[in-house]
């Protein structure tokens, strides 16, 4: 295919979106219940591959916020995860990775402190036994309740991700509905390569505050992954079914 036709053919899908936007945002908005961490486990590494990495850490309530241990420790027990994301190591069409997974339903997976901390451990440990990392991102930004220590992962993340890369580790991140606040302005964003899901929501400010702040009217389809690929800052848009093998071919490519 050359650039015309590639061209004309990204143009399609985002005039798609622009006509029938319920039915191409529908598989990457449907409610959490009905695709689950797991079933994403399952769908990308390969069978009886996962291996969980228990980190160890502490409780926080930096600003001993009313209520937040108890909300964590509901969530806890809802989710069976000890915050909004799980990480592993895996193989993925026969290749080892460390694989990452942020979970929206445990508090929209907002970036506190154990957040942060897990990206970061992850990395180091891709980093010790090179493997590539992949982080598939889903969040509503940083987590109010640990104010500015949520907001310092933002430069923590970014730090380690980047000692990562400059060791020539190879990092891919997978963008999910939504991906914004902290987490898109920083690790989220990072990747050597980015995928994004259809239709999902990607920037730091929902596109309401975007207006009011500039006086301007956004153009249609403005945040989404299909204008983010149009523009250049995501690499492609593949769907659900195709993941693995997306992710495969780019492993087998760099392995």
């Amino acid at each position: 295919m050359n650039v015309v036709d590639e061209r004309k053919e990204k143009f399609n899908r985002y005039k798609e979106l622009r006509e029938n936007p319920e039915e191409v945002l529908a598989p990457a908005i449907k409610p959490v219940s009905e695709y689950t961490i797991q079933d994403r486990i399952e769908d990308i590494a390969d069978a009886g591959t996962f291996k969980e990495f228990h980190f160890d850490f502490p409780e926080t309530n930096p600003l001993e916020f009313e209520g937040y241990v108890e909300k964590k420790e509901e969530l806890r027990a809802e989710s069976g995860q000890h915050d909004g994301i799980i990480a592993g190591k895996c193989k993925i069409g026969g290749y080892p990775v460390v694989l990452a997974i942020m979970n929206k339903k445990f508090m929209m997976a907002s970036m506190g402190i154990e957040l942060g901390e897990t990206v970061c451990r992850s990395a180091e440990y891709a980093m010790e036994h090179k493997l590539p990392l992949i982080i598939f991102t889903a969040s509503g930004g940083a987590r109010m309740q640990e104010g500015i220590l949520s907001l310092m992962q933002m430069a923590k993340t970014s730090a380690v991700i980047e000692k990562f890369k400059s060791q020539g580790g190879l990092y891919i991140t997978v963008l999910t509905h939504p991906t914004t606040g902290g987490v898109s302005a920083s690790f989220a964003t990072l990747g050597d390569i980015t995928l994004a899901e259809p239709g999902a929501l990607i920037g730091f400010a929902g596109p309401r505050v975007i207006e009011q702040t500039i006086g301007q009217t956004l153009p249609e389809g403005f945040q989404r992954a299909e204008f983010l690929e149009e523009h250049g800052f995501v690499d492609e848009v593949v769907k659900r079914d195709d993941m693995k093998v997306t992710l495969t071919k780019i492993l087998m490519l760099h392995s």
